[in-house]
């Protein structure tokens, strides 16, 4: 093979899993994730957001969640109203007609995003706000539309809205005193 064919070909290989390796932090219905210790999350495009399960340290259960994937400690941005801790090989997916569902290992249903239907993909925004759209990119749900205990610089707060508020300070340092 001459050179220049040679290099077309590894150029073409390249390209494609330069291709297969972006995310544009879109998620097709049927899409799932399964509680597990390795499994990938939903990334937003620019990667700075992830959806998914957050295993709690000091705990075998994950959490249904949002969190900065850019940063050390991943903070935890958004979870579900409850908050509820499910055990590992529960499911969150995707439908088309119930907009993103939670499920345990025997698949009951511990949280879902709403009354939703004719749901035709979900989004991961570089703002840290989880879309489920319908047709004609027509807005269903949105995680911004209910917040956990943390609101991010691009949310806007509804008028009579509450938000469950708590404190969450990181342990106070002991440090021996010299005397």
């Amino acid at each position: 093979m001459a050179p220049a064919q040679l290099r077309l070909v590894f150029l073409t290989i390249f390209l494609r899993f330069i291709a297969a390796q972006q995310n544009d932090g879109s998620v097709s219905v049927g899409a799932s994730l399964t509680a597990t210790s390795d499994v990938k999350p939903w990334l937003s495009s620019s990667g700075e957001f992830a959806f998914g399960f957050k295993q709690v340290q000091g705990n075998d259960n994950f959490l249904l969640s949002i969190w900065y994937e850019k940063i050390p400690d991943k903070t935890i941005v958004w979870y579900p109203e409850e908050g509820r801790m499910v055990p590992t090989g529960s499911k969150v997916e995707l439908l088309r007609e119930s907009g993103l569902v939670l499920t345990d290992p025997q698949g009951t249903q511990v949280w879902r995003s709403g009354s939703i239907s004719a749901v035709a993909s979900g989004f991961m925004n570089d703002t840290g706000n989880f879309v489920v759209f319908g047709s004609n990119s027509r807005k269903l749900w949105g995680s911004f539309d209910f917040p956990a205990n943390t609101l991010l610089p691009t949310q806007v707060m509804l008028m009579m809205l509450t938000i469950p508020v708590t404190l969450m300070m990181p342990p106070i340092q002991q440090t021996p005193v010299n005397k």
